[in-house]
């Protein structure tokens, strides 16, 4: 196929579902589960009268500018002594998802939304994940509410699990919330609009502030990645544009890394299983320690995240324009994260990077499995039932969970390095300053620093490792298998 007949996005829409179904993924849902949908209730319902009618509280939804497939609101209750009472709501998605109806088949074998350059591929259907289950502007949903107590220093007082129906008072979006608390725009208009929104989430934000410093001064490492997007005009790819952190997204990271810990403590007190999300002690401390050292750091010969910590806020300090470059190098070398079961009594090993010993996913049961998993455990616990799963189950769906995550983190990888290559096909020749990302028996891969597109270095390079420097020139690309290669032409190091 030759690019220039035909539309970018037509062209990696081709690419993304061949990549669904090389990788294992269902690129579509079968006829039983359409079947299903067609058959299905108008509304997510709670089935008796245990939940508690919170929908007159200001909740509101914090997420990008076109996410649809809402999965959580918060809200903040000031208390005495300074202390902050922080619900999150998270969607009922089990009031209408049954475990082991079609719809739930389908789920269990993606595990998780997809999303690519040019199609996202639900989870769940559409008329469920952005309709029936999703937390959809002034529409009343049952809810499974985590509740905490965050004391003016940050730390968890005391935090409680319950259901309950809610309704969304304000769709936002975090671009223009976080220009708001930083001084930089206006105040939004649908915060604007309802009125004691501001107020409150002002007060979101200054307990989010004090909980991420605690997991800070805790060892919860401070990266920040450049992620990038393409940038479509009409179906044409015409540039990649870079999603960087900020305060609105401040505010649902911490508070989403505290109710996860509450729902795995929670499942433990009351005797119940569960999937731990963990990231076990660095694959490579050897190289982080060596990377630390290029940048005059003495890191200990053993793994140690309140030191990385500090090596960390000390380089965003001395050098933030290169920052991301480093963090992506610390992210490589750390090692990707697992799905563990975890039994009542058992030690799962923690999550090294957020400094948490206690953590789930429990959040998002609209665009992850376990998260559905995690809430209809959760829901059996409230109940006073037994499990819905066993721990041989749980310990499978674990295992599974990590591949297929793994093969959706491939699928989206695939065809954005497929969307960089056609921004970058009529660049072949040009050089550009890039980072190391990976360097192994399999290769040497590199990022660009002006563009945020990595590609692989023909050759490799002796001595080369991750976080070197590189200057590169580019030699070509391959659309259709999302290759982009470059050959090193100048010097390197470490900054």
């Amino acid at each position: 196929m030759n690019p220039t007949d035909r539309h970018d996005r037509a062209i990696l829409q081709d690419i993304a579902r061949r990549a669904m179904l090389e990788r294992g993924l269902l690129p579509d849902f079968s006829a039983a589960a359409l079947a299903e949908l067609r058959g299905m209730a108008s509304d997510a319902t709670t089935d008796d009268g245990a939940a508690r009618d919170l929908r007159g509280l200001l909740w509101a939804s914090i997420d990008n500018d076109d996410s649809r497939d809402l999965d959580q609101l918060t809200v903040a209750e000031p208390t005495p002594a300074d202390k902050v009472k922080i619900l999150v709501a998270v969607a009922d998605v089990d009031s209408l998802v049954k475990n082991g109806s079609a719809i739930d088949e389908h789920a269990r074998h993606n595990t998780t939304s997809v999303y690519t350059a040019a199609e996202i591929f639900p989870m769940l259907p559409e008329d469920l994940s952005t309709g029936q289950t999703s937390l959809n502007l002034d529409q009343e949903r049952p809810a499974v509410v985590v509740e905490m107590l965050v004391a003016a220093d940050g730390s968890l007082e005391d935090s409680a699990v319950y259901r309950a129906r809610v309704r969304n008072q304000a769709k936002l979006a975090y671009n223009g919330v976080a220009a708001w608390l930083e001084g930089n725009g206006p105040v939004p208009e649908a915060i604007a609009a309802v009125e004691g929104l501001a107020e409150n989430l002002r007060l979101q934000d200054k307990a989010a502030q004090g909980m991420k410093g605690l997991r800070q001064a805790h060892g919860a490492l401070s990266l920040q990645t450049i992620e990038a997007r393409p940038v479509f005009e009409g179906d044409m790819v015409r540039d990649l544009r870079a999603e960087e952190q900020n305060r609105a997204k401040d505010i649902i990271e911490d508070f989403m890394i505290a109710a996860n810990g509450v729902a795995a403590r929670y499942l433990e007190s009351r005797g119940l299983p569960s999937i731990r999300r963990v990231v076990r002690v660095p694959e490579r401390w050897d190289r982080i320690v060596e990377l630390a050292a290029e940048h005059s750091f003495t890191l200990p010969r053993e793994p140690d995240a309140q030191a990385l910590e500090q090596f960390l806020t000390k380089q965003k300090a001395a050098d933030p324009l290169r920052f991301p470059d480093l963090s992506l190098a610390v992210i490589k070398l750390l090692g990707s994260g697992e799905y563990v079961a975890d039994a009542p009594g058992d030690t799962a090993p923690g999550h090294f990077g957020l400094a948490v010993k206690d953590y789930t996913h429990s959040t998002a049961p609209n665009r992850r499995y376990t998260d559905l998993i995690t809430q209809r455990l959760l829901k059996a616990a409230i109940e006073g039932q037994p499990p819905p799963y066993s721990p041989e189950e749980l310990g499978l769906l674990a295992t599974h969970c990590t591949r297929q995550e793994d093969a959706a983190n491939k699928v989206e990888r695939q065809v954005g390095k497929s969307a960089a290559a056609l921004l970058l096909e009529s660049r072949i020749g040009e050089q550009f300053d890039a980072v190391v990302t990976g360097a192994s028996a399999k290769g040497t891969w590199v990022r660009l620093l002006a563009v945020p597109v990595e590609g692989r270095l023909a050759g490799g390079l002796v001595g080369l490792d991750v976080g070197h420097r590189v200057r590169v020139r580019l030699t070509s690309v391959d659309v259709e298998r999302g290759y982009i290669d470059f050959e090193a032409v100048g010097s390197t190091g470490s900054r």
